[in-house]
């Protein structure tokens, strides 16, 4: 199978077509250029798909639901190899029968479930947060003390606070799968510091970072209060070895979601983190830092 049509469990066609089209907002909803045209050129067999829902399943928000619109779709994309397509036609099949994501997808911003649905794919992850902790590090108190704290700003309802604490935590098994991912995680002295649900969650939150770093799999960075390079804003990096190009995720003030797999792009998010990484304490400080924290009144 060919590089560019290995997409793993999430999406038999989504996630694909999206790498096509750079580092573009998700938030934004932008039809791809031409796309809308696609399945309806074969006019022996008009297509049931509507210029929404192929939007969706650009983004990866929705699978292909007749295996004739997703084969027209890759003939109209050159693709031919008979090995590759039946391929794709298994994932979609097996993502519409398994796909667990399905019941969060309205919970995420656009371009966001594509991003996760590839998680559990990737070999390495790398992950920066300037002031919270990151998700998969969070514990379940101090995720959903987060959600909470924004609920009356964000307008978020009690329902849509439980299913968002529970993505998160289901997100998480990326760490104890059978061949877990390899997580390396730069946190912001802030994120450490700022209080979120009081001195209970922080000290459950600050026993399971010490609790994580332990792990071989896993690296925690603290980025302290010093004069040196930090980004902005919050910003993750997936890595697939020999399967897929890697693919950075950026979160924007307005909610929205972007993702690249441009090298361009790329390197230049791997820059940032190799800056702050060297330099951040190094992972064997994180546990006394935190029992630092632990201390302080």
């Amino acid at each position: 199978m060919t590089e560019a049509w290995t997409v793993g469990r999430f999406s038999a066609f989504g996630s694909v077509e999206a790498r096509s089209h750079g580092f573009a907002d998700a938030g934004t909803q932008e039809p791809v250029e031409g796309v809308g045209e696609l399945l309806h050129d074969d006019q022996a067999a008009p297509s049931r798909i509507s210029e929404a829902s192929l939007q969706r399943i650009e983004t990866g928000s929705l699978n292909f639901r007749y295996v004739g619109d997703l084969r027209r779709l890759l003939t109209k994309y050159g693709v031919s190899d008979e090995e590759v397509i039946e391929s794709l036609i298994s994932l979609n099949r097996e993502s519409n029968q398994q796909d667990w994501l399905t019941q969060y997808r309205g919970l995420m911003p656009a371009g966001m479930p594509g991003f996760v649905g590839l998680e559990p794919e990737a070999r390495t992850m790398k992950a920066y947060h300037p002031t919270i902790v990151y998700g998969l590090l969070q514990t379940k108190a101090y995720a959903r003390a987060t959600h909470e704290l924004h609920k009356p700003v964000e307008e978020y309802t009690s329902e849509f606070i439980r299913s968002s604490v529970e993505l998160r935590m289901k997100r998480q098994e990326v760490l104890t799968q059978e061949n877990p991912v390899k997580l390396h995680v730069i946190l912001g002295e802030a994120a450490l510091r700022y209080p979120v649900g009081g001195t209970d969650v922080m000290r459950e939150q600050y026993a399971r970072l010490e609790e994580l770093s332990g792990w071989d799999h896993v690296t925690i960075q603290v980025l302290p209060f010093r004069r040196s390079y930090r980004a902005t804003n919050d910003f993750a990096i997936l890595d697939f070895g020999n399967q897929l190009p890697p693919r950075v995720q950026a979160d924007s003030a307005w909610g929205s979601v972007s993702t690249s797999d441009k090298p361009r792009e790329v390197d230049r998010f791997i820059r940032r983190f190799e800056a702050m990484a060297a330099s951040a304490l190094p992972p064997e400080d994180t546990p006394d830092f935190l029992h630092q924290l632990e201390r302080e009144p």
